[in-house]
């Protein structure tokens, strides 16, 4: 990601599943799957195919590109 590129940080799972997804800032949704980052990337006006989905580019808080609900939490 150069410096020209926005700002893309996944939020941690939210107790009901899926993930918070944000673009220099502002929310764009709340993301199930990867294809649903791409999504929200090219609705925001990003070019998907030059953000690498599972690499670098983009910011995860609370859990890689494969964690899109919490953990279970014991009884």
């Amino acid at each position: 990601m150069d410096a020209s590129a926005p700002r893309v940080i996944v939020q941690p799972p939210a107790p009901a599943g899926g993930r918070r997804v944000c673009v220099d800032g502002t929310t764009l949704g709340l993301a199930y799957r990867p294809a649903d980052v791409a999504e929200f990337l090219r609705r925001a006006g990003t070019d998907p195919d030059q953000i690498d989905l599972e690499g670098p580019d983009i910011e995860r808080r609370g859990g890689g590109p494969d964690i899109w609900s919490p953990p279970d939490t014991p009884a």
